[in-house]
């Protein structure tokens, strides 16, 4: 039983040697990942943000989220971080943070 076992590895392992490489070579040149490849995750658009969405960008909490929402209604969409600091409760350090998360 156990050489069967054995046996049975032994196959195995010598299918995935002989097979990775075959393997790496049919994969598309684009699908493989290489350091600095990988992109960063889609930012959330600010201007059509919910309440919600906006809480869950760090340094937002829910009154800095409904001052933001305020905000664009009162004035129309924020174009820019330096639009952002006009916001009621949000200076140049929490409109450079919150800049990373979303996009105008």
């Amino acid at each position: 039983m156990k050489m069967k076992s054995l046996v049975g590895a032994f196959l195995l392992t010598l299918t995935a040697v002989v097979l990775n490489p075959v393997v790496a070579e049919t994969v598309p040149v684009a699908a493989k990942v290489t350091p600095g490849a990988v992109k960063a995750p889609n930012k959330l658009s600010i201007n059509k943000a919910s309440s919600e969405q906006l809480v869950a960008i760090p340094g937002i909490g829910q009154k800095k989220a409904q001052a933001i929402l305020d905000y664009i209604k009162a004035n129309g969409p924020i174009k820019d971080q330096k639009q952002l600091t006009q916001v009621k409760g949000i200076g140049d350090n929490l409109a450079k943070k919150i800049a990373e998360f979303v996009s105008f």
